[in-house]
């Protein structure tokens, strides 16, 4: 046991560290880039409790990530859970299904910031959605996670690879009043002691690894923005399938730049077979921008698409009273992020910057107007959605 603790305030030195890492941003010396990174740690740093010292694989239990509250670009339509396991259990997920678009379970060696640091090669990730599940006529189901599956066994199951050590559960709706979540539980179906009160040494590496996530988070997710930025350059689509992330999914990232006096139109052909797809935008760390009192994303339950087949959106800082508005919440560069779930087709949207003034001439003719009442109407519905769901 450690006779003597290190006082606190040492122990919160690396946060220091994910400060510094401002260098890696876009605007290093602007006040109001480290004034939202120093926001941005703070809430690494409080979604880190859960990560380090909510459960463990031998008592699993579910805990938030990445959510409206604790950001990193979580996808508004999802409700992200986390669970630690090991391989060296069995565990069972029982409850109802719900009525949202999608519930997926993915199992994996890692996620940023956590325990067991990130799966970079995708060879432990194992994920399965809805699609794939036996679901009972009242919505209830279990799924068994193992190494291996057992024998005889022919309902719902998903492999847990040897070095696997996270569950990721997404739920992921499309009409966020109207859905209803999951109810979910899960359980290690060996023999395992009681929860154990934590050690001295144990608390102590759990702060220093809850201390460095911060900065562990950052380091990963700058760089994905900056290599964007390297390789496409600004307002340019670059299609992609991230390592370890859905195997039905392709990602739709750009880094978007444009003045307050401009506009930026998105516009994409759509998949004939499209079973989910959304564009949502990203403040330049990486984090969602706000999403339930802000309309700066969209997804296929809500969108308005053009009498031509094309769907449009417009970014502006201001509303353009037009369908499709995504707010960048006085953001004039950051990050989008578009999805096709499960499509036949991968389109590459484009986006056209343009001088606000002049947008309806860049616009077709019969494009709708959105009066200033429709719109404070649609945001009310969306903040009376939102705050209905699961999110911490």
């Amino acid at each position: 046991m450690t006779d003597r603790l290190p006082p606190l305030f040492d122990l919160l030195g690396a946060l220091q560290g994910a400060a510094d890492l401002t260098a890696q941003t876009w605007r290093p010396d602007d006040p109001a880039y480290r004034a939202d990174i120093y926001r941005q740690i703070m809430m690494q740093l409080s979604s880190g409790y859960f990560a380090w010292f909510h459960a463990t694989p031998e008592h699993p239990d579910w805990a938030p990530l990445w959510n409206p509250v604790f950001t990193l670009q979580p996808n508004p339509d999802d409700i992200y859970l986390y669970c630690p396991i090991d391989s060296a259990y069995r565990y069972r997920i029982s409850g109802q299904r719900g009525t949202v678009k999608l519930v997926t379970f993915t199992t994996q060696r890692g996620l940023p910031g956590l325990p067991w640091g990130i799966d970079t090669t995708g060879a432990d990730y194992n994920d399965l959605d809805d699609g794939d599940l036996v679901v009972a006529d009242d919505g209830s189901f279990e799924l068994l996670l193992s190494t291996e599956r057992p024998a005889g066994h022919a309902g719902n199951w998903l492999r847990i690879a040897p070095d696997a050590h996270v569950l990721m559960t997404r739920y992921r709706s499309y009409d966020w009043l109207s859905e209803v979540d999951p109810v979910l539980s899960i359980e290690c179906l060996d023999r395992v002691p009681p929860k154990p009160r934590p050690s001295v040494e144990d608390i102590l590496a759990r702060v220093r690894g809850m201390v460095a996530m911060p900065a562990d988070c950052q380091r990963l997710f700058y760089a994905m923005q900056n290599d964007i930025r390297a390789r496409v350059g600004v307002n340019t689509f670059e299609p992609v399938k991230l390592g370890g992330s859905f195997t039905r999914q392709v990602y739709l990232p750009a880094v978007f730049e444009f003045a307050p006096d401009e506009a930026l139109i998105l516009e994409t052909e759509l998949p004939a077979q499209r079973r989910y797809w959304n564009f949502q935008l990203n403040d330049p760390y990486f984090n969602a921008i706000e999403y339930v009192y802000r309309l700066s994303s969209t997804n296929g339950h809500f969108a308005r698409v053009s009498d031509d087949g094309k769907f449009r959106a417009v970014i502006a800082l201001q509303d353009p009273g037009v369908p499709n508005w995504l707010d960048p919440a006085g953001y004039t560069e950051g990050t989008i992020y578009g999805r096709w779930y499960d499509c036949d087709s991968c389109p590459t949207p484009v986006l056209k910057r343009v001088k606000f003034a002049e947008l309806s001439a860049h616009l077709p003719p019969d494009t709708p107007r959105v009066t200033p009442a429709e719109r404070d109407s649609e945001l009310r519905a969306r903040v009376r959605a939102c705050q209905r769901r699961r999110r911490w």
